[in-house]
C-alpha cells in the first residue's frame, strides 16, 4: 500500500469506528465513554485492523451489535467460570466440554 493510500484507509477507519462507537452507545444505552471502553476492547478491533474478511466492509450497525453480543457473551462466560476458548484434547480430537 502506498503511504497517501495507507493513510486515507486509515483516516477511513477511525471515521467507522466513531460511527460504531456511536451505534454501541444508542443502541444500548450507555455513555459514549463506556462504548469507548467496549470497542477499543473488543477482540473484533484487531480483525478490523487487518481487513479480515473485510469487516470494515459491513453496516456500523452489524459491528455495533457483534461487538455488543460478543462482550455479553464474555460477561456471561466470566459469570459462570468458564473460559471463553474450546479445548481441544491431544488424544481425541473432540472438543473438551469444559
Amino acid at each position: 500500500m502506498s503511504p497517501i493510500h495507507d493513510e486515507a484507509f486509515h483516516a477511513i477507519l477511525e471515521a467507522k469506528y466513531a460511527r460504531i462507537i456511536n451505534e454501541i452507545s444508542q443502541m444500548h444505552s450507555v455513555s459514549l465513554e463506556e462504548a469507548m471502553d467496549i470497542f477499543y476492547t473488543s477482540p473484533l478491533l484487531p480483525l478490523l485492523e487487518e481487513g479480515v474478511a473485510d469487516l470494515h466492509c459491513r453496516s456500523d450497525k452489524y459491528l455495533a451489535e457483534e461487538i455488543w453480543r460478543e462482550r455479553e457473551d464474555a460477561i456471561g462466560h466470566q459469570a459462570q467460570g468458564v473460559d471463553a476458548c474450546v479445548v481441544f484434547p491431544a488424544d481425541t480430537g473432540e472438543p473438551d466440554p469444559r
